[in-house]
């Protein structure tokens, strides 16, 4: 599976830059290198130097001089790919940058494929699969959240703890199938209350990761946040002040909004997903009946729901479109009613939603979104409404989508041995079921894959990484 050619590609980002970084990989990697590298005194060879050593020099070709560099080395099996690495730093010129790489290439090296170095550090066990897939997902982190979860799982996440219990749960399965090989005199290898704790306690394991899967989801891709409420009570204003930008048409006209306008911003290191979406009122209006129809798919899918009230309304008027949303809540989300205009409201129908009786999952706040005021209230109830603190705990929390569809399989065959070990199953059928367990286990860390899942996980990279 793995391809022994020297690959090179550039490691930073399009375009130009004061500089660039032109990296190989493989067992030639130095040695090409070498053919167009010339040192100050022109006698200083690249395959005779050390590893971890930079190396000022001119990159020639045809003894034509086509721009100084800075050459680092490291050797197998120390580097990141565990082959032999040279990265060269360059001008961040593109012509340099492309010249670089037909200079390359005419010396013996390939294009890499996307994600090509690291899946070769997954290949020679530099990582496991879950940490590569971890590596896009630092690269892609748009918020301290996100960056701080994809970097613990790079670390190694979970792979370590469930690569111990996979490796005592492959003993007991092992003990199950020489029992097999004894049925005729019933003698029993495995013990039947050793491996019910093991089972109980991975099975609590992939429960926990299986259900971070949501946080994990969130943190990941933003907070998606829905901004609801009836027409011309401020909700695109109040998206313009959170953006900090002119994002959606504001007009005293109703029903300016007919679609759902969709901004991610980050504030104070999370990530937001923000929807503006089409004002909830009774219309004839075709057009605008699809946005209200797009308002309430968009209310199911946030995890934070901003509904808007326009306190200059009479109280019982409010009151009911609140209840009116409140009986659109049905996954859990956090629904937080955003009093606008209260430099204009009545004053009775501010007083009544200050003294109005909260739900758990309830919060309120009062603003005048044309002023931004009390913007930062707002913003601090939004971030709390995801619990984002067991980023700093050692809980580790699952954010990939692969690994979820896995560790429910998983979790799935985990409870079918518990029930097996309960109603006394023959060990042929217990076997299976840990089995199934083990191959689901496997997939999270790589152990058992095939080429045609490493294709798709690597494709998505970018090429250089």
């Amino acid at each position: 599976m793995l391809d022994q050619s020297t690959i090179c590609a550039i490691s930073t980002s399009p375009g130009s830059g004061a500089i660039a970084v032109i990296r190989l990989s493989g067992s030639e990697a130095i040695s090409i290198a070498g053919k167009i590298f010339r040192s100050p005194n022109k006698t200083k060879k690249l395959e005779d130097q050390p590893a971890n050593t930079l190396h000022f020099g001119q990159i020639i070709s045809n003894d034509e001089v086509i721009d100084e560099v800075v050459v680092a080395l490291f050797r197998a099996p120390h580097s990141f790919t565990g082959e032999d690495i040279v990265e060269i730093s360059c001008h961040g010129s593109a012509y340099i940058q492309q010249k670089l790489l037909e200079i390359l290439a005419e010396n013996g090296a390939r294009l890499a494929r996307p994600g090509e170095f690291t899946q070769r550090a997954f290949l020679n066990g530099k990582m496991d699969l879950s940490q590569a897939e971890a590596v896009a997902d630092v690269i892609a982190s748009s918020s301290a959240a996100a960056h701080k979860l994809a970097l613990n799982q790079m670390r190694g996440g979970f792979s370590k703890e469930i690569n111990e219990l996979r490796d005592q749960l492959l003993h007991f399965t092992a003990m199950v199938e020489l029992e097999l090989d004894f049925a005729e005199e019933e003698v029993e290898f495995a013990d039947r209350t050793e491996l019910r704790k093991l089972a109980e306690k991975l099975e609590l394991l992939l429960r926990k990761l299986k259900n971070s899967f949501q946080l994990g989801n969130v943190i990941k891709n933003g907070i998606p946040v829905a901004i609801v409420g009836e027409t011309n009570v401020g909700k695109s204003t109040l998206l313009n002040a959170l953006l900090n930008e002119e994002k959606a048409i504001v007009s005293e006209i109703h029903g300016t909004t007919r679609d759902v306008i969709e901004d991610v911003v980050n504030i104070h290191g999370t990530a937001f997903r923000f929807f503006d979406t089409a004002g909830i009122r009774e219309t004839v209006d075709y057009i605008e009946s699809l946005g209200i129809e797009r308002t309430y798919h968009k209310l199911n899918e946030a995890t934070v729901v901003l509904l808007v009230v326009d306190t200059q309304n009479p109280y019982p008027v409010v009151k009911g479109r609140i209840d009116k949303i409140r009986k659109r809540i049905t996954n859990g989300q956090q629904l937080i009613i955003v009093a606008n205009k209260t430099d204009v409201g009545k004053p009775e129908t501010i007083n009544q939603l200050k003294k109005l009786e909260l739900e758990e999952n309830e919060k309120s706040v009062f603003i005048v979104a044309r002023e931004k005021q009390n913007l930062t209230e707002l913003i601090d109830l939004m971030t709390h409404a995801v619990n984002t603190e067991a980023l700093n705990q050692e809980d580790v929390i699952v954010s990939n989508a692969r690994h979820y569809e896995i560790l429910k399989n998983a979790h799935a065959a985990i409870e079918r041995v518990l029930t097996g070990l309960d109603t006394g199953i023959t060990g042929d059928f217990l076997s299976q079921d840990i089995r199934e367990c083990l191959h689901y286990l496997g997939e999270i860390t790589g152990e058992i894959t095939t080429h045609e899942v490493l294709g798709h996980i690597f494709k998505n990279f970018c090429i250089g990484k």
